[in-house]
């Protein structure tokens, strides 16, 4: 299974990964499985922490090689199929991830129901 961390769930897998539900921590530690984190995650979590609502983790980017996690750049098919997606979401980080999971065909980790009328396959975090 290819998977992509919503950012909440990225947090939960770095700080507390007991709040995940049992099948996505099984999915996220299955070695066979392949787990991709959007820099659109990481911009996001950089905008939080500069506004004093998020602490990021030291050393993030190695933390996250050495899970063995992979990054999933924005492309411009990327940014085209986020501004075309119907405006059932108006979280532009939220819809980029979206749109990444169904351009690269992967399950979206998260614990935003929300996501679901988008088509996007889910693994509930």
């Amino acid at each position: 299974m290819r998977l992509l961390l919503d950012t909440h769930t990225l947090l939960w897998v770095i700080d507390a990964p007991e709040r995940l539900s049992p099948a996505a921590r099984d999915a996220i530690s299955d070695n066979d499985n392949e787990a991709f984190v959007s820099v659109a995650s990481i911009w996001e979590l950089a905008i939080k922490a500069a506004l004093g609502k998020a602490i990021l983790p030291a050393e993030l980017e190695k933390s996250l090689e050495q899970r063995g996690y992979q990054k999933l750049g924005i492309s411009f098919a990327h940014a085209m199929r986020a501004g075309r997606l119907p405006m059932h979401h108006r979280d532009p980080f939220d819809r980029m991830l979206i749109a990444q999971a169904l351009c690269e065909e992967l399950t979206l980790v998260t614990g935003d129901e929300q996501f679901a009328v988008y088509g996007v396959a889910i693994l509930k975090a």
